[in-house]
């Protein structure tokens, strides 16, 4: 059974930082692209950053561009976000995707596997 576990959710003042995890299993993921990506309430799932397997693509939100940053560990397999100088527009619950793309994809559509979300709450 395919299974993607973020972790690392909590609540945090404006200007703090916060630092995703996300554990993949159930299946080889070798060569999957991965990203991160979040809704907030009332709002359509958004794209913020996503990597290709080696590492050498990655692309980012405007909004989070300067300030989050993603990583994968290959050998475990997991993905990271780290989040900082977050921001209350920020609060959302943060979703971790496997996608089998050429490369790596903003597309929510293209991606295979989600995990269940893990919730980040910025207050002012």
């Amino acid at each position: 059974q395919v299974q993607l576990v973020e972790s690392g959710g909590g609540s945090v003042q404006a200007g703090g930082s916060l630092r995703l995890s996300c554990a993949a299993s159930g299946r080889t993921f070798r060569n999957a692209a991965m990203g991160w990506f979040r809704q907030a309430p009332g709002k359509e799932r958004e794209f913020v950053a996503t990597i290709n397997w080696y590492g050498s693509y990655i692309y980012y939100a405007d909004s989070v561009k300067g300030r989050f940053t993603i990583s994968r560990d290959n050998a475990k397999p997991t993905v990271y976000l780290q989040m900082n100088s977050l921001k209350p527009e920020d609060t959302a619950v943060y979703y971790c995707a496997a996608g089998f793309v050429p490369s790596t994809t903003r597309d929510p559509s293209r991606y295979d596997y989600w995990g269940q979300g893990t919730q980040v709450t910025v207050s002012s």
